[in-house]
């Protein structure tokens, strides 16, 4: 995968060598709170998923990838985008956005989210993009509102997600929408 680029940011691969400062910040409750994992992330689970990474975007149907977003000017990772090809529909991607505590609320998501699923469009050929988020996540709904994504339904109470039942916005974009 080449980099993306944008105005503050550079998108590429999460490495080995990205691996403490994205331990800490999935080790972070209030980062990890809206996320799949818990704060006891290990560097044995960072290096497990490095370990599993494909190398190609997008990634292979059913793959998950992992794109480290870093600060361009002094190479610092700030989060990651993860983009899924789904499977059994072509051409549809699914994505989502972690920042770390201390990068967050300066366009940092917005910026590097955007350049992602733009390369899905422009230079991938996507028909569709994807997101699900947890209904209280109000600062997700904000993002992906932002980036043009529709709110498209909201299944109540229907994950069970870290001992308490959680309601799931469905978000989706397509290719004509933009």
């Amino acid at each position: 995968m080449i980099a993306l680029r944008t105005e503050r940011l550079v998108l590429a691969p999460l490495g080995a060598d990205d691996r403490d400062a994205f331990v800490a910040y999935r080790r972070d409750p209030d980062v990890a709170r809206w996320q799949s994992w818990t704060p006891e992330y290990s560097a044995t689970d960072a290096d497990d998923l490095l370990a599993g990474q494909p190398t190609r975007f997008p990634p292979s149907a059913g793959e998950w990838l992992q794109i480290a977003v870093r600060d361009a000017a002094s190479g610092a990772l700030l989060g990651d985008v993860a983009v899924h090809t789904v499977a059994d529909q072509p051409d549809t991607y699914e994505v989502g956005v972690t920042v770390a505590a201390e990068h967050q609320r300066r366009g940092v998501a917005g910026e590097a989210l955007g350049a992602v699923v733009a390369a899905l469009f422009d230079d991938h050929g996507a028909h569709r993009v994807i997101a699900t988020s947890d209904q209280r996540n109000a600062a997700v709904a904000r993002l992906l509102t932002g980036l043009g994504f529709r709110h498209e339904g909201r299944a109540v109470e229907a994950d069970w997600f870290k001992g308490e039942w959680t309601t799931l916005d469905t978000w989706a974009i397509l290719a004509r929408e933009r």
